[in-house]
């Protein structure tokens, strides 16, 4: 069974195509991080080798168990993990397994997992695969920033956008199927933006939401630091983003996240913002900055979030950002 969820246009194509044996030779998924690329990914690699030839894939025959472990020898995962690029080595590898025929399957898988983090000779090798594709053999490129692709690759595989659900109806899936605490589903809703994997790993995991609640935690001691402090974190991230840059993003992430619920504290829109649980300390920072300090800062941070994956120099973006970071002193009493 199809595990990915709000994605009922992308599954009733693909559907169709297992159906009709029409299945492209590449593949692109693209869509923000958590929102279900991966499960989508794995699903279609067990349709392509499941045991059920009317409605795959069936979740319980071998080869779909075996995906599912990650134990499948001709479903192959190629990714970031703990590095900065996906370079050419991890390309020749993937580029090896698929001029061999499949070995205990009907398909051959290589997924290739934050395929916009390929280095420019990686990406330019699987051109070169994807313009004369070996048969039985599907390459499913998985991309959050499709725009650092390149257009070449684009053309040569068939597109599909997932899009985030709804807010009320991640609320809704949370509370009625995994029987999470109203609260929490709400706030998991808002948080994910509706990238649904997302907000389910952080109901299992009570990590992740701290790990959130401590970067929250540093920008917010960022307001009132002085510049030595803020360059010492300007550094730390500098070094972050040259071991894992993954890391990197979902910093980011919560920095606009936060920023863009100043400006709308600041507005009196407080329905919309998306850190419920912090509530409070957004007021007191929003009466502490102007709307245009706000404003000019998320520009700042999107110009950063931007730029930061391009050829610059990461430490000298953080520390330009810390410079225009507004400063604030400590209000005593």
């Amino acid at each position: 069974m199809w595990q990915v969820i709000g994605q009922d246009k992308i599954l009733a194509l693909l559907k169709r195509s297992l159906k009709e044996r029409n299945i492209a030779h590449a593949y692109l998924f693209v869509g923000p991080h958590h929102v279900g690329k991966r499960t989508l990914a794995l699903n279609l690699a067990q349709a392509l080798n499941c045991d059920d030839l009317e409605q795959p894939p069936c979740g319980q025959c071998r080869s779909c168990l075996r995906i599912a472990a990650g134990k499948h020898a001709d479903v192959i995962f190629s990714g970031l993990d703990s590095k900065t690029e996906i370079g050419i080595d991890d390309m020749r590898e993937l580029q090896r397994a698929a001029n061999l025929p499949p070995y205990e399957g009907k398909s051959k898988v290589l997924i290739i997992d934050d395929a916009e983090y390929m280095s420019s000779e990686a990406a330019n090798s699987l051109l070169k695969t994807l313009e004369e594709p070996p048969p039985r053999i599907t390459w499913l490129l998985l991309a959050s920033e499709e725009r650092r692709l390149l257009p070449t690759i684009i053309s040569r595989c068939q597109r599909l956008e997932l899009k985030p659900i709804p807010v009320e109806q991640t609320r809704q899936i949370l509370t009625q199927r995994y029987k999470a605490d109203p609260d929490k589903a709400e706030l998991l809703a808002r948080i994910s933006h509706g990238c649904f994997g997302w907000a389910l790993s952080a109901l299992a995991n009570e990590e992740i939401l701290k790990q959130r609640s401590l970067r929250i935690d540093k920008l917010s001691s960022l307001l009132t630091a002085n510049l030595q402090q803020r360059f010492v974190y300007a550094q730390e991230l500098a070094t972050k983003f040259s071991q894992e840059r993954r890391s990197i993003a979902e910093i980011l992430e919560t920095w606009l996240d936060w920023w863009h619920d100043l400006m709308l504290v600041k507005g009196n829109c407080r329905d919309g913002i998306t850190n419920i649980d912090y509530e409070m300390t957004l007021r007191e920072q929003a009466a502490m900055l102007t709307l245009s300090e706000i404003k000019d800062f998320l520009s700042n941070l999107r110009l950063v979030n931007e730029e930061i994956f391009k050829n610059v120099n990461p430490r000298l973006a953080f520390e330009w950002l810390m410079l225009n970071l507004p400063k604030k002193e400590v209000v005593n009493g």
